[in-house]
């Protein structure tokens, strides 16, 4: 009997008691290679020694400051390293401890900035379907995905969602990319002036999907058009980076693939690789320095800027730049793409693969030629998970896909040090546990 209040408790999980590289190690003996790093968290795998090794120097100088009290050198050397990497108007940063705690940030900031703006009226909050935002209260009602929100619709707030980005469902036969791409993002526009265009406080959308939808990109275009419709009514543009930025898709940040820049930035998961919990949210002078002649942000968490924190994140993208791994993230994202290809391209019950860098997935459906998902009491998602555990392979599969409620998707995004050959046997046991998951 476990006291732990598990994710799932109607089915304990194997104990993890060790990771090596790509792969944890339960403690029955049994390797899982994870080829989703988790949550798209481990994009180092789970045994990078200089970063263990910064985690424990870190520990013997300074463990905790209250950040009401004082600064630390790892949070002052890491808001360097990002705001010098970014390389655009981005310059500060708002440390917190994971994603969700990131989007709720960025919504307040965005809202207090409005405040502090003389613009008290700017209260609404556009979104898009088919997104996922994080688990709290402000980042579920932001939402796209009708099964997390269902429980909690009475507590959320309201906010608005226009279509998303989603050329494989979307886009018709007719239409060119640049098309199909300006007409969803002009839904952003219209629903603007449908609120007023002095009512609108931030567009919120993922540069490139993931849980919900799975890895989808948006297409040519898209992005430039939202962000011309954002600085018509000074609309604040926050782009959640959490699961594909920090070097995801081939890019640091995401953002970059897309010609733009966006007023504020979510980014965790691969920030810290799953050493330490730790998130951010990146803005403007021009954001901050508003919200202090306001008097100040009024919003805080009491391990944002956490120094262990911050070394091993700090270590973890030392690494990813020393060992030229973005580099290999669009190399090796390449080469999934190819062999995703080669076993999937023409499987009957696969009907699109998707994605960007280590960012990939494969959506499941009944019927090609229709598109039709296959019926969500199915769970067939969750057969996949299944399977795959049971091959020693760790795949992210997730239902809804198509409105909510419907439709499956399998999402890889393995650890940026992978192999040719690693990825050929993620494939391999992917074939096998899709195959076994469509047969039960």
């Amino acid at each position: 009997m476990s006291h732990i209040f598990h994710r799932f408790p109607g089915a304990l999980p194997p104990v993890a008691v060790a990771g090596d590289g790509i792969c944890l190690i339960d403690q029955e003996g049994k390797r899982y290679i994870d080829a989703s790093g988790g949550a798209a968290v481990s994009c180092l795998g789970h045994s990078n020694h200089r970063v263990q090794n910064a985690i424990i120097e870190q520990t013997k100088k300074l463990a905790f400051a209250h950040t009401s009290f004082f600064s630390s050198e790892p949070a002052e050397e890491l808001a360097d390293f990002l705001v010098s990497r970014a390389n655009c108007s981005l310059n500060k940063v708002y440390y917190v401890s994971g994603g969700s705690e990131a989007v709720e940030t960025a919504l307040k900031l965005a809202r207090q900035y409005h405040v502090a703006n003389g613009e008290p009226e700017r209260e609404v909050i556009i979104s898009r379907k088919r997104s996922y935002h994080g688990a709290t209260l402000g980042a579920v009602a932001i939402s796209g995905n009708a099964w997390r929100r269902a429980p909690f619709e009475p507590l959320l707030f309201k906010s608005i969602q226009i279509e998303s980005c989603y050329p494989y469902r979307g886009k018709e036969d007719n239409e060119t990319d640049l098309e199909y791409g300006l007409r969803v993002a002009n839904e952003l526009e219209k629903e603007t002036l449908a609120r007023g265009e002095k009512k609108v406080a931030a567009f919120v959308a993922e540069t490139v999907v993931g849980a919900t939808a799975g890895a989808v990109p948006a297409v040519e275009g898209y992005f430039r058009r939202i962000r011309e419709i954002c600085d018509k009514y000074g609309v604040l543009l926050i782009l959640d980076e959490v699961m594909c930025g920090m070097g995801r898709t081939g890019t640091l940040f995401a953002f970059e693939q897309e010609g733009i820049t966006p007023d504020l930035v979510t980014i965790a998961k691969g920030m810290g690789a799953g050493y330490q919990p730790i998130g951010a949210v990146m803005c403007t002078q021009e954001i901050f320095d508003t919200v202090n002649r306001g008097g100040g942000f009024a919003h805080g968490h009491t391990y944002l800027g956490h120094a262990i924190a911050c070394a091993a994140a700090l270590e973890v993208q030392r690494v990813i730049e020393d060992e030229n791994l973005l580099e290999n993230v669009r190399e090796m994202g390449a080469y999934l793409h190819e062999r995703l290809y080669e076993t999937f391209g023409q499987h009957p019950h696969v009907g699109d693969i998707r994605g960007r860098g280590l960012f990939r997935a494969i959506e499941l459906i009944e019927d090609r030629e229709t598109k039709r998902p296959f019926p969500s009491k199915l769970k067939l998602h969750a057969a996949v998970k299944k399977n795959a555990m049971e091959r020693g392979l760790m795949v992210y599969p997730t239902g809804g896909v198509v409105d909510g409620i419907s439709g499956d998707h399998v999402l890889l995004a393995p650890p940026y040090i992978v192999t040719r050959s690693d990825i050929d046997e993620i494939v391999s046991r992917l074939e096998q546990s899709v195959k076994a998951a469509l047969e039960s």
